[in-house]
């Protein structure tokens, strides 16, 4: 999307014009920016590491839980 280097604040901002939910890995998103403004959910991938290998697992649960995602809820999912 070419986003590359745009910062936490900016960077939800431009995602929350075209996405419902929100996935990272960044833990400390929700500390550091006011998510219950936002007008889209925020999911927290709580893995050992953003490599494939350490989401993937988490995927499923993912899938499962986005009809109950509502906007400016944080969510954390574990393995």
């Amino acid at each position: 999307m070419g986003w590359a280097g745009i910062k936490n604040g900016r960077l939800l901002a431009l995602a929350e014009q075209q996405f419902d939910v929100f996935a990272t890995g960044d833990r400390n998103l929700s500390f550091q920016q006011d998510i219950p403004r936002c007008r889209m959910a925020v999911v927290i991938l709580a893995a050992a590491s953003l490599q494939l290998k350490d989401t993937l697992p988490l995927m499923a649960s993912l899938l499962a839980r986005l009809p109950q995602l509502h906007p400016g809820t944080v969510t954390v999912l574990t393995q």
